[in-house]
């Protein structure tokens, strides 16, 4: 008994020191908080994932607005909780409305946000709340909880337990960081961004009236797989009243001269800003897939459901029972590409033969996998159907996937897609434009849909375009105001 007695001490005294260790101070509150991370190792951290970030998003290239938002990350680090901590922000080249940070000082804002917004004040408010989910460590803290995501997958269709776990092994490299926070995290977000953006001289008010525009959106908790700023931001409740206190509070203390809106400068800065979804990255039609870039084509499995990424080219049926992966393989030959591929994934061959896709080399491979689920001792079987083509020494590579009961009945409908892989030579669909935020003056006054018409929007567009302002169509404008309408 005295022996076991000393053991737990022993233990108990253990336990102890690791979470002494593992109790950091808050930069923010100033309070003790559990952390399993130190600040080089959340720096670190994020260097990490910004590049699998960028592969899997693509990055908008915007050399204006990246500055403009580069300095004003800059401005406000230096005022923030952290401000030895060097921060970095992107612009992702994705349609949905979000952004979201990283440990380590990394932020990301989509186009599809950046669109959105109707002047800096707006933008500098959400770059400052994202920096206060950073300051206050709350990315840092949820990675010490292992509230790990994966990302893209295609939400909610793929039903198979087997399907699921191959998608899952399949898409190792693009798993990513990204969080739902707590209530209590966005609160404290939204003081930190009423603070940062303030203290700048930005008014934060307007911050209050993008969170009302997101309301408004009524975002779906997914758009194409890709979480939304709702869902990765919960309301903590009141938000709007909230924020304009905070703002109110912030700007009686501070009493400076006037707060920035600069409406007229940042509509200037995303004049031609991509739009909605890019053809020029791969694009669905007529039940085919074009890619003008990279100039193919295939087809579309009748009712399945189809995900573009810059990684890959993912499609399920509704039911979920299968799956097909479109990618590229790195490798110098198709026999390295397929073996390479086929070890990755933890595949065992059972046929290949060498064939021809449309005038192209091709390897086709047929191979299972066998996994055993650990808690039930339970075994699944999977078949996998390959192609590998070869397109002017670029490989090409399908996955064709279904539990090996329904191997079957899927296989000539994976097959009949895969075996349609080929070049893109029409002009019609490799010319195709993206539409693009376009910043119009008002040149009469009059209400916002008069503006509208005057600009030759059609009538089933207004409410999208009003609200893409902000505004009522039956608000007042003076002339020479400038707003934004969508076109090529």
């Amino acid at each position: 008994m005295k022996r076991v007695n000393i053991y737990v001490k022993n233990v108990l005294l253990f336990l102890t020191v690791i979470l002494f260790l593992s109790c950091a101070v808050n930069p923010v509150t100033g309070k003790k908080q559990l952390m399993f991370m130190s600040e080089k190792q959340e720096v670190e951290l994020g260097k990490q994932y910004d590049p699998e970030v960028i592969a899997t998003f693509g990055e908008y290239k915007n050399t204006e607005l990246l500055a403009f938002l580069q300095d004003k990350e800059t401005e406000m680090g230096k005022i923030s909780h952290r401000p030895k901590l060097e921060f970095h922000v992107k612009i992702l080249d994705s349609p949905v409305v979000n952004a979201f940070a990283v440990p380590g000082g990394y932020i990301y804002l989509t186009r599809g946000i950046l669109a959105q917004f109707n002047n800096e004040a707006e933008l500098a408010g959400v770059l400052a709340h994202e920096m206060g989910h950073i300051t206050a460590r709350h990315t840092a803290s949820q990675q010490s909880k292992q509230q790990m995501g994966q990302l893209l997958l295609i939400g909610g269709i793929i039903a198979s337990k087997e399907i699921q776990k191959y998608a899952e092994y399949a898409m190792q490299g693009m798993q990513l960081l990204f969080l739902s926070f707590s209530r209590d995290d966005e609160r404290e977000a939204d003081r930190l961004g009423v603070e940062y953006s303030s203290k700048i001289g930005y008014d934060a008010h307007k911050m209050a009236d993008f969170f009302q525009v997101l309301i408004k959106m009524n975002l779906a908790s997914h758009q194409a797989g890709i979480p939304t700023f709702m869902s990765t931001h919960p309301d903590p409740g009141d938000r709007y009243n909230s924020v304009n206190q905070k703002a109110t509070e912030w700007q009686e203390r501070l009493k400076y001269p006037d707060y920035k809106v600069r409406a007229e400068s940042y509509l200037q800065m995303i004049d031609g800003m991509v739009y909605g979804e890019d053809p020029r990255q791969g694009y669905v039609a007529e039940n085919t897939f074009y890619h003008p870039e990279l100039k193919f084509k295939f087809t579309i499995p009748d009712g399945w459901q189809l995900q573009n990424s810059p990684q890959q080219v993912r499609m399920a049926p509704e039911d979920g029972k299968a799956l097909i992966i479109f990618t590229i393989a790195p490798q110098k030959t198709l026999e390295e590409a397929a073996q390479s591929s086929l070890e990755q994934l933890g595949l065992t061959l059972t046929e290949n033969k060498k064939t021809n896709v449309n005038g192209m080399p091709a390897l086709v491979t047929l191979s299972k996998q066998v996994s055993q689920d650990q808690s039930t001792g339970e075994q699944s079987n999977i078949a996998v159907l390959s192609y590998f083509i070869d397109y002017n020494s670029t490989f090409y590579v399908f996955h064709g996937v279904s539990a090996e009961a329904d191997f079957s009945t899927f296989f000539p409908v994976l097959e009949k897609s895969m075996a349609n892989f080929d070049k893109l030579t029409d002009p019609s669909k490799l010319n195709v434009k993206p539409k693009k935020v376009m910043v119009k003056k008002v040149q009469r006054s009059g209400t916002l849909a008069d503006a509208f018409q005057s600009l030759g929007v059609q009538q089933k567009q207004m409410n999208e375009f009003a609200l893409l302002n902000n505004m009522e169509l039956t608000d007042k404008l003076q002339a020479g105001k400038l707003i934004k309408i969508i076109g090529e």
